[in-house]
């Protein structure tokens, strides 16, 4: 819950500070570290090393 309140708080400060382009950095670090979480523990591990 507090992560959401979070991300919530943080979206308004982009807005209000009109940091737009600030989300692109922040979706592919999300996506990034999503990956490196998805690959530690599974079998995936060979083909992501393929795509670097």
């Amino acid at each position: 819950m507090a992560k959401m309140e979070f991300l919530r708080e943080f979206w308004g400060f982009l807005k209000v500070r009109k940091l737009y382009w600030l989300s692109p950095i922040i979706i592919i670090l999300l996506l990034l570290g999503a990956l490196i979480l998805l690959t530690e523990s599974t079998g995936v591990a060979p083909f992501v090393y393929t795509l670097f």
